[in-house]
């Protein structure tokens, strides 16, 4: 295939091209700076622009871009950054092959577009799948606008496949943010430790989205690990695979403190969301359970 990616300089779009090279496909890659090799090309998603031609002859689109959501303290100005550059990057990937496949009906499209489980809202200890409504937080909102700038390519024809990923475990991204304080033995549960935490090995996160490539699943599929735990869980897990003690909690208000509303809407809040669809169109996860998955994340790459 020949596949366009969008935010492959981050930590999945890394891990993700190589993956796609070593499956025989052609990839070229979308930045929104100066070019620096022969299969990357230019776009400007935030004024909507991009070369009409560079998506002619794409297969499939993956859309990974976005800005991190929990890169800084929230406010005002970054939060719209967070929903604008995810909107701005999917409607213009969106309508741009609707305007492609207009002209090509009958040429199968693909566009795996990325969006988040927190589409969910905080779900407390109910199980969600993806039939579950959206919840209305911040990042559920943004979900929701995410998942909806998708719409030209659906209606075009374009098979849109929505990547509703949690917590991935690898080399980088929150994990790795973590990795310091655990292996000092400072880490610990947050809050009370009972929200879920969605997560999904890097492995199988990237295999899953190759997986989608090539087998007909639309609209939302959850991207995270069948058996998800809670964050006490979690802690108590990243503990054994690291040898670490994990006895020192960081409390709610103390969280609060530190990162304000994110707090409350991404690490004292929680899904305990299954991966329903994924399962059900026959993917093989390579890491079942967290304590193999951060095995996996902790191993030196």
């Amino acid at each position: 295939m020949r596949i366009a990616v969008a935010g492959a300089s981050g930590m999945i779009g890394r891990a993700l091209l190589p993956a796609l090279h070593a499956g025989g496909h052609e990839v070229i890659q979308l930045v929104r700076r100066t070019p620096r090799t022969a299969d990357e090309h230019r776009w400007d998603p935030q004024h909507r622009r991009i070369d009409p031609t560079l998506l002619r002859d794409a297969d499939a689109v993956v859309n990974l871009a976005g800005v991190g959501v929990g890169d800084r303290r929230w406010n005002e100005r970054h939060k719209q950054a967070v929903l604008s550059s995810r909107v701005d990057t999917t409607a213009t990937l969106s309508e741009a092959l609707a305007d492609v496949a207009s002209a090509e009906p009958d040429r199968p499209r693909v566009l795996l577009n990325g969006s988040a489980v927190g589409w969910y809202g905080d779900t407390g200890d109910r199980v969600v799948d993806e039939s579950d409504p959206a919840g209305d937080d911040f990042l559920a909102r943004v979900c929701v606008a995410w998942e909806g700038a998708t719409t030209p390519a659906a209606d075009a024809g374009v098979r849109v496949t929505n990547l509703r990923t949690g917590l991935v475990l690898g080399h980088g991204g929150l994990l790795g943010r973590m990795l310091p304080l655990f292996r000092a033995g400072l880490g610990g549960r947050l809050g009370s430790g009972r929200q879920y935490v969605p997560w999904i090995s890097q492995a199988d996160e990237v295999g899953a989205i190759c997986f989608l490539l090539t087998h007909p699943v639309a609209g939302p599929v959850n991207l995270s690990g069948p058996e998800p735990v809670t964050n006490a869980g979690f802690t108590a897990a990243l503990g054994r695979v690291l040898h670490r003690p994990t006895a020192l909690p960081v409390p709610r208000p103390a969280l609060r403190i530190v990162l304000g509303e994110f707090a409350d809407v991404a690490v004292l809040a929680g899904q305990r969301a299954v991966p329903t669809r994924l399962t059900e169109a026959g993917y093989r996860f390579a890491h079942r359970d967290v304590d193999s998955a951060l095995r996996a994340a902790v191993a030196r790459p």
